[in-house]
């Protein structure tokens, strides 16, 4: 396999590398990653390399 065809995924907080490996046809939806570095944990979607972090609302306390 050619380094062409695969990537590391980087943290979307820090952009550290992570011990994630993505190919071209993975897709990932809704994936937690998390990030040795800065120890936090994302959730993130990847299609063709692409990768973005989906934001999730925190939880509201009710009136």
């Amino acid at each position: 396999m050619s380094a062409a065809e695969e990537r590391w995924v980087l943290c979307p907080v820090c952009g550290a590398k992570t011990r994630l490996r993505l190919l071209r046809r993975t897709i990932l939806q809704e994936f937690p990653l998390f990030c040795p570095k800065c120890r936090r944990e994302s959730i993130i979607n990847a299609r063709n390399f692409q990768i973005e972090e989906v934001n999730q609302p925190d939880a509201r306390t009710q009136c």
